[in-house]
Formats: C-alpha cells, sequence, structure tokens
C-alpha cells in the first residue's frame, strides 16, 4: 500500500504451502509496485487467531524483515480485520471463523469514533456459545454478524428462534491483506507499534503440542 491506496494484491489461492508461498508472493507484490523491500515504512501483520502454522509463518517472516531492514511492524488480530467490512448502522459487530473440531473464533466489537473496540477477549467456543455470550454482552442493542464461515452459526436453531437476529450473516471477503494493511496504516498513524521481539501471536487456543506437553500426556498413551 502506499496511504490508503492498494499498489497490489497477492491472495493465496494456490496448492503450496504457506510457507513456500509467502516470500516468492511479497517480492511478486513488490516488483508490480515497482518498489523494493528497503522501500516498505511499516509492515502490517494478522497476528492470529488462525491456524497454528500460518500464523508462525506469518508472524516469523515479518519479525526477520523488522530485523533485517529496521523498520517497524503495526500487529492487529485477524477477526478486526473481518469485522471491518460488516455494514455500518448498529452499535456491535460479531466476527467469526470456523476453528475445527465444532468450534469458532469469535470476537465482539462495539464501534467508537476511533474505529472498532473489542469487548472483552477473543474467544474460542462453540457457535451456540458464542451466539449466547454475543446476545449477553450486546444488552439488546442491535449486531451486525460477519464471517468467513456463516452458515457455522446461522444454520443453529437457536439463530432462528432470536427474533432480533433474522438478518443475514455477511461473508466477509477471504482476501484479508488489503484490510489488514489498511488497519496497520491507522494503528501506526496513532504510534501503536510492535518491534519484533515483542510480537506474539494470538492462537487463542493453545496448540495440542504444547497441552500434551503441559499436561504430561502421551500421544497413544
Amino acid at each position: 500500500m502506499r496511504d490508503e491506496a492498494v499498489l497490489e494484491s497477492v491472495a493465496h489461492e494456490v496448492v503450496a504451502d504457506y510457507s513456500s508461498w509467502v516470500l516468492p508472493s511479497a517480492e511478486r507484490a513488490l516488483r508490480a509496485a515497482g518498489l523494493k523491500m528497503r522501500d516498505v515504512e511499516v509492515y502490517a501483520v494478522a497476528a492470529g487467531p488462525g491456524s497454528f502454522t500460518g500464523v508462525r509463518v506469518g508472524l516469523t517472516t515479518v519479525k526477520a524483515w523488522s530485523e533485517a531492514y529496521g523498520k517497524r511492524i503495526a500487529s492487529l488480530s485477524r477477526l478486526e480485520a473481518i469485522a471491518a467490512q460488516a455494514s455500518v448502522g448498529r452499535e456491535y459487530v460479531a466476527a467469526f471463523v470456523d476453528a475445527q473440531r465444532g468450534q469458532v473464533f469469535g470476537g465482539l466489537y462495539r464501534r467508537e469514533a476511533a474505529g472498532l473496540q473489542l469487548v472483552d477477549q477473543e474467544m474460542v467456543i462453540s457457535p451456540e456459545g458464542f451466539l449466547d455470550w454475543v446476545l449477553e454482552r450486546a444488552g439488546g442493542d442491535a449486531v451486525s454478524w460477519i464471517s468467513l464461515d456463516p452458515e457455522k452459526i446461522d444454520s443453529l436453531h437457536r439463530w432462528a428462534e432470536v427474533e432480533n437476529l433474522r438478518a443475514k450473516i455477511e461473508l466477509s471477503t477471504s482476501v484479508l491483506a488489503p484490510l489488514i494493511g489498511k488497519i496497520g496504516l491507522r494503528k501506526a498513524i496513532e504510534g501503536r507499534f510492535t518491534n519484533a521481539l515483542e510480537l506474539d501471536a494470538k492462537y487463542v487456543r493453545r496448540s495440542d503440542a504444547e497441552i500434551f506437553w503441559k499436561g504430561g500426556v502421551k500421544r497413544g498413551g
């Protein structure tokens, strides 16, 4: 991006692993814009929630660029980038994505003058649990809903039973990089940076490896 204009966007729409795709694709985007990596002033990155491997690869790459070129990082949530697309008009925005294992990653945001503000913490929870939690926290106020996977909630019997939820859940774009860039730009203008050492993932749910290690449980045992 240059200011708020998107110069180039490359979507991961191939079978190649993200780890082998991201660097050549970044080079391709820079080349199309007529830039070199040293020309980049700020790196905007989504720190999760998402797949353990995908988040780790993305953050490791940005940390390396930041240290190599001495540039700063604007970090944000993937759910915030999804929520930013919701139609204006309601005070709250609920954003969620499939987290597998019968759960969703979810976050509730309130519209304020400075932009979307997270209400409480992002979570990994059953679709039914997230629906009920959002309704409770919104306290009867109108909520906009948006997701990459709307069927995770709009297929629930509970959704049809709640009178003020009969509106369709908006479908988020799967190409979030331009939105991440725009939110990152706003954070950069406000001076809200993260350095390479402080940049950490928002996994929300611990990885299986950590669960088994901390719990002293052996796989297959």
